[in-house]
């Protein structure tokens, strides 16, 4: 009875693995179909869109198939996961003729599962062509000497070891370079900065040619503007050509001092009720 009992145990165990990985081996097949769509999808962007596509798309697509590996990647490291490692894959039948069935799994590229398939499809070593970089390589490594390999490891380790600090402290490298940056080179030219200070101070270097038709103010010749007439206006007008029949005395003006009153000028208080045509 105990044999028996561990007997069903031992195949109720079988069953509830084999269930397990069917399970989960039918949730890794869509997922890998869902990666699948979205690479197929993204190349023929890329060959029959290329000339119109913008780069945030080309991010988007990218951040899609990252987010897909990194699905794939958990359920694979999920603990109800059975391990795939310890699956065993025999092939049971092995015929030399086209198998519709298969080219309808692979999408054809397999079109028959035969002797010189097989060892590629279902082996569990690299590639022969990447056994051979691998062996050609190794023959590279071995004919080094061991103080060359040594000093090539340090300047590795070294130049991972700036690469890292650099990638951890960009912010800080930033800050250092830009302060170190505007501490030696100058914002300014000096030079430069004298000549407007010189010229807006001093006038130097500034062209004292004026442009033609351009009359400067107090010259004979320049437009002014007249909204009516002024004190001075009127009273040389009372005065000019009747200063002896009228008694009173006006100053000339002063020449080169344009717009300024008299300072003597006399006139009569009677003047300013008589008109200068009045016969």
């Amino acid at each position: 009875m105990r044999a028996e009992g561990g007997y069903v145990c031992v195949l109720f165990r079988q069953q509830r693995e084999e269930k397990q990985l069917e399970a989960s081996l039918e949730s890794l097949h869509a997922r890998v179909a869902h990666l699948k769509g979205s690479l197929q999808s993204f190349i023929l962007k890329l060959e029959n869109e290329h000339d119109r596509l913008a780069w945030p798309s080309v991010l988007d697509n990218f951040a899609l198939l990252s987010g897909q590996l990194n699905t794939i990647n958990k359920v694979l490291k999920n603990e109800k996961t059975p391990s795939y490692r310890s699956q065993v894959i025999i092939p049971l039948l092995l015929s030399p003729d086209r198998d519709e069935e298969l080219v309808k799994l692979t999408e054809q590229r397999v079109p028959v599962f035969s002797h010189e398939i097989v060892p590629d499809h279902l082996r569990t070593k690299p590639d022969p062509e990447v056994e051979e970089q691998e062996k050609h390589l190794s023959a590279e490594a071995a004919r080094i000497g061991p103080e060359v390999a040594q000093k090539q490891i340090q300047t590795l380790n070294k130049l991972c070891s700036n690469l890292l600090e650099k990638l951890n402290n960009p912010r800080d490298d930033r800050d250092s370079e830009s302060s170190a940056l505007r501490q030696n080179k100058p914002s300014f030219n000096p030079a430069d900065t004298n000549a407007l200070v010189a010229a807006v101070g001093f006038g130097k270097g500034l062209s004292k040619c004026r442009p033609p038709g351009s009359v400067p103010p107090g010259h004979p010749g320049q437009p002014t503007m007249s909204t009516g007439p002024t004190l001075q206006q009127v009273t040389i007008a009372g005065t000019t050509g009747h200063q002896a029949g009228m008694g009173g005395q006006v100053a000339q003006q002063q020449p080169g001092q344009p717009g300024k009153m008299p300072s003597s000028i006399k006139t009569n208080i009677k003047s300013a009720s008589m008109h200068p045509y009045n016969r």
